[in-house]
């Protein structure tokens, strides 16, 4: 067996010997468009599965056993693993869908052209997160040539549709592709982040009672109750109106009565990021009638999009959610007898939380072995949510490490190459402290 000290030594010598490789890997990636098409639907930039084709080749050279799948219609994901003991099994996980590049105008570089300049690679999903993805690959072929026969099994997922759900990764775990660890290669300038919090997605449907703008008056100012009164209007706008002004001060309640010490104060928030108003609810959930002010609307509907903390459940963050908006309703005549409607996991969606350990030992393997490199590195939450939630949520420890960059979501986006060659070199190094050598 191979002393480990000499095999990190070992591979970390081949990454840099061969650093081109990684960067190659990259710009190759780089300039196969696949932007998610659930954003902009165009067969010529909505190529996944010509990313998957290209790394299948990649990951079967490189003596991986490589499956693939449709996770989407025509959205492939990959699997490629190398036999090993479960015990100390590990994930590399990365995924290939992209956002748009927006307008072109603001570039000033192609978008897909993965052009270097200045020490940094430019290209929609530079950092975000194909560089993270061929590090992962990288560091695997790096083992291999340094000679180096892992103990336990090894996994790369490069997987869809992270940017719009992870419903990608969500069919790769509902498949049973996990492992004991995973380590997830988003951009986190370097730092290790262990911890993020889940998100839920939901809507919040109030319905009132229509009735014609010019009778508005009877609902304000209630008329003598005569035989034939006319029944009055409800505004449901008006009522969403007064729950947005509650529900702001129901989030400050919360995020100031809980934070957790690894995600700044305050991040588990609610943005009600979309209202609908108006008359008559469609089959689609929507109002039918939206542009027509001469009518009191009878149905107001709001999207949420909440997040909570690494160390809390959905079931219990749900249930206090719909305790609060319970108790709001009992405030109003009408809407105690016609409480709002609250639709869990909206299109879907829905992202665990993840609260590894600190102590945990790839936590320490990759802090430990980036600071061998000359980097200090901080320990710290991820303020947004990624794919390791959906591993998280069926019993995964993960961590999410990742090299440096900017432009994500952005124009000009891209990544930094020494921090892809060194991220590759610490990922590579977590490898083998975790699943070990023969």
């Amino acid at each position: 067996m191979m002393d480990k000290e000499a095999a990190i030594a070992a591979v970390q010598a081949e990454i840099e010997a061969d650093r081109d490789w990684v960067i190659g890997l990259t710009q190759d990636i780089v300039r196969i468009p696949s932007v998610n098409p659930k954003f902009h639907l165009d067969p010529a930039i909505n190529r996944e599965a010509d990313v998957q084709a290209h790394l299948d080749r990649v990951l079967t050279a490189e003596g991986f056993a490589t499956e693939q799948w449709d996770a989407l219609p025509g959205r492939p994901n990959l699997v490629a693993e190398k036999p090993g003991t479960e015990e100390r099994s590990l994930i590399l996980c990365g995924h290939i869908d992209v956002v748009p590049v927006g307008d072109e105008k603001d570039w000033t570089v192609d978008p897909f052209g993965g052009a270097i300049a200045d020490g940094k690679l430019y290209g929609r999903g530079a950092i975000d997160m194909k560089s993270g993805l061929a590090a992962c690959i990288a560091a695997a072929r790096a083992i291999r040539k340094a000679g180096i026969t892992l103990e336990g099994r090894l996994a790369i997922h490069a997987v869809v549709d992270e940017e719009s759900g992870g419903f990608g990764a969500m069919d790769a775990v509902a498949k049973g592709k996990l492992a004991k660890g995973l380590i997830v290669a988003e951009p986190t300038w370097g730092d290790v982040l262990p911890v993020e919090g889940g998100l839920e997605w939901a809507r919040v449907t109030i319905r009132g009672r229509n009735a014609h703008s010019a009778f508005r008056f009877n609902e304000i100012y209630p008329q003598r109750q005569e035989p034939g009164a006319m029944v009055h209007g409800v505004n449901a706008i008006e009522l969403a109106a007064r729950f947005i002004t509650a529900v702001r001060q129901y989030e400050l309640d919360r995020t100031r009565a809980k934070s957790h010490p690894l995600l700044p104060v305050g991040m588990n928030t609610i943005n009600i990021g979309v209202m609908h108003g108006g008359t008559g609810l469609g089959a689609n959930g929507l109002p039918t009638v939206m542009s027509n002010p001469a009518i009191i609307p009878d149905v107001a509907v709001l999207d949420l999009d909440m997040k909570f903390l690494p160390d809390e459940t959905s079931a219990d963050y749900r249930r206090d959610f719909e305790a609060f908006v319970h108790h709001f309703a009992q405030q109003d005549a009408w809407l105690r007898e016609h409480p709002p409607v609250i639709e869990w996991e909206l299109g879907g969606l829905h992202f665990p939380p993840m609260n590894t350990s600190v102590e945990h030992p790839l936590v320490k393997s990759l802090v430990a072995r980036r600071n061998q490199l000359g980097s200090p590195t901080k320990v710290q939450g991820f303020v947004a949510v990624c794919d390791a939630a959906h591993y998280a949520g069926a019993g995964v420890d993960g961590v999410i490490f990742g090299p440096t960059g900017d432009g994500l979501h952005g124009a000009d986006e891209y990544v930094e190459i020494e921090s892809l060659v060194e991220a590759t070199k610490v990922i590579a190094a977590a490898v083998i402290d975790w699943c070990g050598v023969r």
